[in-house]
């Protein structure tokens, strides 16, 4: 709980070489965001007079015993931070990404790893389900994709699934990934070598300090930097209680445009979506639907394309609940597939929904071969857990 409230506007840029003691004044027991900014404005940038005037203001609000936070552990912070790669940017700093500097609870302190140039490029938001279906993600894909090559920098929180595509997809022409926890925590495991290729050619930003293991507070935290990055926020798949619903209800209190790409009605995996388009979201078909909705001033002159074409990621999911069996199928090890139907089994069932798909395009989702896959189909079948249909298509029994 912050000891003021109503924060003036932060004081003119004074952090430069002075992150020490930023860093300890941030990370003081009760000072928040906006202790912090007040305290900053009213000590005109010094962050050392603000922690002298600290342990009175702590006794004028009846707290006892209170103690700023030793030098000791701001240092130590700031070493984490330069092993993993990182550096801190406070709110003053020209590299902070401009379009959460005017929010109201935006992070103080940002620790950074990569290309932080990225943020100051027209950014938008894809977020979506972890437990995706291959139709959504081959979606999520698509409009990453297109709107990379249309200019756009795309942000997204690194999760598994529609996070996780978007990232991958983007890569060539420029992401930026927010990390619930420290920015050297890889999480979820499967996602490590998309975090490092994210870290060598997008931009990673994390407001928690390094070494921290993500708990589930720290989601909501990191949805809020996402939803105020971008410009508008596209969401593919979103069950009615979801994260990705949070952020999108998110950027529309900060004013940035909800978009969502409708779902089938029996999918639970689109329920909020559907929710969100009957509250007045724009509709998305393609990356033409989210570029015509931007203002000017969300569209660059030209794409800026960043790399060469990107190589999937390897991901390899080792949680063995099948809901958390939704690691991207293509880059799955046929052989590991083939032999378990334990693992194979489960994703499959994750990567069908109600909306019919070919079963040409589940084989090269699941990365398996077409004799074990039309075994397991046919297990699937008699078990009464999908359909088939004319044409090669498949869907999940409702």
């Amino acid at each position: 709980m912050d000891l003021f409230s109503s924060p003036p506007p932060l004081a003119p840029p004074t952090s430069e070489g002075n992150e020490l003691p930023w860093l300890r004044l941030l990370r003081s027991e009760r000072v928040g965001p906006q202790t912090f900014r007040k305290l900053i404005a009213e000590h005109q940038g010094d962050a050392e007079a603000a922690l002298a005037a600290l342990p009175e203001i702590a006794r004028t609000a009846g707290i006892a015993r209170w103690q700023p936070c030793p030098p000791g552990r701001a240092e130590a912070e700031l070493a984490a931070g330069a092993k993993a790669g990182a550096r801190p940017i406070f709110l003053d700093h020209p590299d902070y990404p401009p379009g959460l500097r005017m929010l109201d609870d935006a992070p103080v302190l940002l620790w950074a790893c990569g290309d932080a140039g990225l943020a100051a490029r027209p950014v938008l938001a894809i977020v979506g389900a972890r437990n995706a279906s291959s139709l959504g993600r081959r979606m999520a894909r698509h409009l990453a994709r297109g709107l990379g090559e249309a200019g756009q920098v795309i942000a997204s929180g690194l999760a598994r699934g529609i996070d996780a595509e978007a990232h991958d997809a983007a890569l060539a022409t420029g992401t930026i990934a927010v990390v619930a926890g420290g920015i050297d925590v890889v999480y979820p495991q499967e996602n490590s070598a998309l975090t490092a290729r994210i870290a060598d050619e997008g931009l990673l930003l994390s407001e928690m300090p390094p070494g921290t293991r993500p708990q589930p507070s720290h989601f909501p935290r990191r949805n809020r930097i996402v939803a105020g990055l971008a410009a508008a926020v596209v969401v593919v798949e979103a069950a009615a209680k979801s994260g990705s619903l949070g952020t999108a209800r998110l950027a529309a209190d900060y004013g940035r445009d909800v978009l969502v790409v409708p779902g089938h009605p029996f999918d639970g995996r689109a329920a909020g979506c559907n929710q969100l388009i009957r509250d007045g979201a724009g509709l998305v078909r393609g990356p033409d639907d989210v570029l015509a909705t931007l203002s000017p001033r969300s569209m660059p002159v030209a794409p800026q394309p960043r790399a060469e074409p990107e190589s999937p990621a390897a991901r390899h999911d080792p949680d063995p609940s099948p809901a958390a069996q939704t690691a991207t199928a293509r880059h799955s090890d046929p052989a590991v597939c083939e032999a378990d139907p334990a693992i194979l089994r489960p994703r499959v069932l994750a990567l069908l929904g109600p909306a019919p798909l070919a079963e040409d395009a589940l084989l090269a989702d699941i990365g398996t071969t077409p004799a074990a896959l039309a075994a397991l189909l046919t297990e699937l079948e008699l078990d009464g857990l999908i359909e088939r249909h004319p044409g090669g298509l498949l869907t999940r029994a409702t």
